[in-house]
C-alpha cells in the first residue's frame, strides 16, 4: 500500500527539482490542513485519501508551476469532498489559491440530461476557468494524470468510461496546451483499458525486440554525436521508441501488423541556438538518405500550441526510418510542458501569454450560437484535429484545422471578409470554394461590396467551427423573414413525417409546450433558429414528439366520432394487425408479417403489402425498388395496402448504406454516434470500393422514421461521410 511519506517526499524532490522558488511553509500548512480535512477518507485501493493530492501537487511541479498552483492542487477536493468552504481557504490560503479550488470544482459538479449537453458544459466551464486562470485546467489535467495512473483499482465499467473521456477530451486538451510528455501517458494508459488485446501484443513485441532496438539507437546516437562533436555543434542526443499509443495508431492508419512496422524511433537534437538547429539539419540529411515529403518546419511556423521543432524522417543504412527531431533548450521545454513552461506566474506577473489564448476565446464565443451536439463534434474538428497552415498574400499565417477550405480560411482572416467573398485564388490560381487547403498554400480572398454575404451551402461546405458560426450569425442578422419561412416549413413538414398534422399547434396549450421544450418565447424565433440553422427541424420536433403522439392519440370526444366518421370507408374493409407487427393489413383477416430486408420500413415511411407465397405479407416501402409501379401492375391481385397502426412503439430493425472516404478510425467515429444516440447497434461492417472509398453497412434498431432522419443527419456530420441510403438496395 502506498504510504503518506513516500508520496511527500516525492512531492518534496519534485518541488526541490522543478520549482526551487515554491515557499515550502505553505505547502506545508496547505498538507496539514489536507491531511485533516479528508482524515476519515480513503481511496478505492484503501490508502489514506491524502495520498491523491500529494500526489497531484507533484505533478504540478513538475510542470514548473507555482506556490498558488501547488496550493491548489493540494486542496482541489476539499470544497468538493469535505466541510472546506471558499471563505476558509481564502481565509488560511489566500482569495487566488480559493478561487483555483473553487474553479477545478465546478469543473465536475453539473449533471445534465444527455452526453453531449454534459460534455458540452463540462468543456465550456474549462474554456472559461482556463481564459480567467490557465493553472485550473493544467490542475484539472495533474488530477486526471493521477487518477489513469490508479485505474486498476475503479471497475471494469469505470476503467472504460474513464478511458473514453480522457481519449475524447484530457489527452487531446494537453496535447492543445503543448503538454506532450502528459498526453503520452494518459493516451498509453487509456489504450491499456480501452484495447487491452492490442496494448499487451505491443508491449510483448517491445520486449522482445528491445535488445536490438537499443543497439539500433546506440549506433544512430553515436552517429550524429560524432558527427556534431567534430563541427563544434554542442547539443544533446537521445533516442527513444515511439509511446504504445502512437504504434498502435500507426498499425491502423497504414493497416500493418507489428512486423510490418519500422518507423517506429525517434531521435531529438537539442542544441543551444535556432541557427544550430538548421546547421544540425544539414548534417543529418548528409548523414542518412532523406525520406521525401517528410520533412516539416515548426520552428519557423510554430503549431498554436507554441511548439517548435524541426522534423524529419530519414533512413540508415540498416533500411530502417526513424525521425529526427531538433530543437532549442526553451522549445524542449515548451514541447514536454507547454504552456506552463511560458507561464507568467512563475515571476509572480498576473495574467498569461494572450495570443496563446485566441484559440480559447473562439471557442467560448462559439458555444454561445449553437446546440450541444453540433458543438460537441465542431469542438474536436477546431481544437483537436490537426492543423493547416495556410499563407495570405502578404505572408501571414493563418491556422485552420486539416480540410479546411478558402470559406474556412476568409472568416478566420475576418467575418467582414467572409461575408463579402465572392471567390478565392489559392497559389494564383482560381480555385473552388470547397477545396481542401493544404500547407504552404497562398491563399486570395477575391470580395466584392455587392456581395450577397454567404450561401447556405457553406454551412456543409466549411469545416471550421468559426466560420459556420459567423455564417449562421449572418444569416440570423440578415434573413430573418427568409429564415423564419424556411423554419416554419422545415417544422411543419418533420411534424408530418412523424405522423403529427401542422394544426396541433394552434393549440395554446400544444404550443407552449413545443416552445417551453426548444427554449424559446415565440414560435417566429424557433422558426428563424431553424431557418439559420441554429436548430434541426428534426431535433426540435424530436424534443416534443413524445407529448405530441399522445396528444394526437387522445383526441376529443368531437374529434373521435369525426375521425370514425371520417375512417368508415376503410373500416368497413376487413383490417388485420399481426398482434406484434405494428402494421394493419387491408383485406385479409388473419395473415403473419414481415418487413422486407431489402427496405427495412419503420414507423412513418409510406408503405405497401406484398402477398408471399407461405410466408404471410411482406411490408415494402413505397420507394423500395422491389415495390415499383411496374412490379405492382404485373402482379396486382397481390399488392394490398397496409398501414401503420397507433399500437405502443417498439423499436423496427432498419439498414443504412453508409458511403465514406478511407480513413482512420471511421468506423470508431460511425459507432460513436450511434452509441450517444443510445441506439441498439446489431450489426456493422465495411468493405474497400474500387475507387478508393468504402461502405459500411449499419443495421439497428428505431422506433420510426423521425428518428431514423435524426441519426442520419447526426452520420452526414462526420468527417469524410459521402453518402447515406436506405436498406440495401438504396
Amino acid at each position: 500500500m502506498e504510504t503518506y511519506k513516500a508520496h511527500y517526499d516525492s512531492m518534496v524532490r519534485a518541488i526541490a527539482r522543478y520549482a526551487p522558488y515554491v515557499d515550502m511553509s505553505l505547502i506545508d500548512r496547505a498538507v496539514a490542513y489536507a491531511d485533516q480535512k479528508h482524515k476519515n477518507q480513503l481511496r478505492k485501493d484503501g490508502s489514506p485519501y491524502i495520498i491523491h493530492p500529494l500526489a497531484v501537487a507533484e505533478i504540478v511541479a513538475e510542470v514548473g508551476l507555482d506556490t498558488d498552483a501547488i496550493l491548489g492542487a493540494l486542496l482541489h477536493d476539499c470544497i468538493e469532498d469535505t466541510d472546506s468552504t471558499f471563505e476558509e481557504i481564502a481565509a488560511q490560503f489566500g482569495q487566488t489559491v480559493a478561487e483555483l479550488v473553487e474553479g477545478v470544482t465546478k469543473l465536475t459538479r453539473v449533471e445534465y440530461s444527455t452526453l453531449e449537453e454534459q460534455q458540452m458544459e463540462n468543456l465550456r466551464k474549462m474554456f472559461m476557468a482556463m481564459s480567467k486562470d490557465i493553472r485550473v485546467i493544467l490542475i484539472k489535467i495533474a488530477d486526471r494524470l493521477h487518477n489513469t495512473r490508479t485505474m486498476e483499482y475503479q471497475t471494469p465499467q469505470k476503467q472504460i468510461s474513464k478511458s473514453m473521456e480522457t481519449m475524447d477530451i484530457y489527452a487531446p486538451l494537453a496535447h492543445r496546451l503543448g503538454m506532450q510528455k502528459i498526453k503520452w501517458e494518459l493516451e498509453d494508459t487509456s489504450l491499456k483499458y480501452l484495447e487491452p488485446a492490442a496494448y499487451e501484443s505491443i508491449m510483448r513485441f517491445l520486449q522482445v525486440h528491445q535488445r536490438e532496438a537499443d543497439e539500433f539507437m546506440r549506433s544512430i546516437q553515436s552517429k550524429i554525436t560524432t558527427r556534431l562533436a567534430s563541427v563544434g555543434i554542442h547539443g544533446s542526443i537521445y533516442g527513444r521508441v515511439k509511446h504504445i499509443y502512437s504504434i498502435y495508431r500507426k498499425m491502423k492508419d497504414q493497416n500493418k501488423t507489428l512486423d510490418e512496422l519500422y518507423d517506429l524511433y525517434a531521435f531529438r537534437v537539442i542544441v543551444d541556438s535556432i541557427p544550430d538547429c538548421y546547421n544540425v539539419l544539414g548534417h543529418i540529411h548528409d548523414l542518412f538518405n532523406i525520406v521525401p515529403g517528410r520533412f516539416k518546419d515548426y520552428i519557423s511556423t510554430p503549431k498554436p500550441n507554441m511548439y517548435q521543432s524541426l522534423h524529419t524522417t530519414v533512413i540508415g543504412r540498416q533500411g530502417i526510418p526513424f525521425e529526427v527531431q531538433i530543437r532549442t533548450w526553451e522549445m524542449h521545454e515548451t514541447a514536454e510542458y507547454g504552456i506552463a513552461a511560458h507561464w507568467k506566474y512563475k515571476q509572480g506577473i498576473e495574467g498569461g501569454d494572450e495570443k496563446s489564448f485566441e484559440w480559447v476565446r473562439r471557442l467560448l464565443e462559439s458555444q454561445q450560437e449553437t446546440d450541444a451536439e453540433d458543438y460537441i463534434h465542431s469542438l474536436k474538428v477546431d481544437m483537436f484535429d490537426d492543423e493547416v497552415f495556410v499563407f495570405t498574400p502578404k505572408g501571414k499565417v493563418i491556422s485552420l484545422p486539416a480540410g479546411s477550405t478558402p470559406i474556412d480560411f476568409a472568416y478566420a482572416i475576418h467575418s467582414g471578409v467572409g461575408n463579402a467573398m465572392v471567390g478565392a485564388k489559392v497559389n494564383n490560381r482560381i480555385a473552388n470554394y470547397d477545396l481542401p487547403l493544404k500547407n504552404g498554400d497562398i491563399c486570395e480572398i477575391l470580395v466584392s461590396k455587392t456581395a450577397k454575404g454567404p450561401s447556405r451551402d457553406w454551412l456543409t461546405i466549411c469545416k471550421s467551427n468559426q466560420a459556420r458560426i459567423k455564417i449562421k450569425q449572418w444569416f440570423k442578422k440578415e434573413k430573418r423573414e427568409e429564415n423564419v419561412s424556411h423554419g416554419k416549413a422545415s417544422f411543419e413538414g418533420e411534424l408530418r413525417r412523424s405522423g403529427i398534422p401542422a394544426s396541433v399547434l394552434q393549440d395554446p396549450d400544444t404550443l407552449a409546450i413545443v416552445l417551453r421544450k426548444n427554449s424559446f418565447d415565440q414560435l417566429d424565433d424557433m422558426y428563424a433558429a431553424i431557418g439559420y440553422g441554429g436548430l434541426t427541424a428534426v431535433k426540435a420536433v424530436g424534443r416534443v414528439r413524445d407529448d405530441l403522439m399522445k396528444l394526437v392519440r387522445q383526441p376529443t370526444k368531437e374529434a373521435a366520432t369525426a375521425a370514425s366518421a371520417a375512417e368508415a370507408p376503410l373500416s368497413s374493409v376487413r383490417q388485420s394487425r399481426h398482434k406484434d407487427s405494428g402494421v394493419m393489413v387491408e383485406g385479409i383477416d388473419s395473415c403473419m408479417i414481415k418487413f422486407s430486408r431489402c427496405c427495412t420500413p419503420v414507423p412513418g415511411d409510406d408503405i405497401i403489402g406484398f402477398v408471399t407465397k407461405g410466408y404471410g405479407v411482406s411490408i415494402h416501402r413505397t420507394d423500395c425498388q422491389n415495390a415499383s409501379l411496374e412490379r405492382r401492375l404485373s402482379q396486382p391481385d397481390r399488392w394490398v395496402n397496409v398501414i401503420w397502426s397507433n399500437a405502443e412503439e417498439k423499436p423496427f430493425a432498419t439498414t443504412l448504406e453508409i458511403m465514406t472516404e478511407d480513413r482512420p478510425q471511421m468506423l470508431l467515429d460511425l459507432a460513436t454516434v450511434f452509441s450517444a444516440a443510445k441506439l441498439r447497434l446489431t450489426e456493422i461492417n465495411g468493405r474497400d470500393l474500387p475507387n478508393g472509398d468504402c461502405v459500411f453497412l449499419a443495421t439497428f434498431e428505431v422506433r420510426d422514421v423521425s428518428e431514423l432522419d435524426s441519426i442520419r443527419a447526426k452520420l452526414r456530420n462526420i468527417s469524410g461521410v459521402l453518402h447515406i441510403n436506405r436498406g440495401q438496395n438504396g
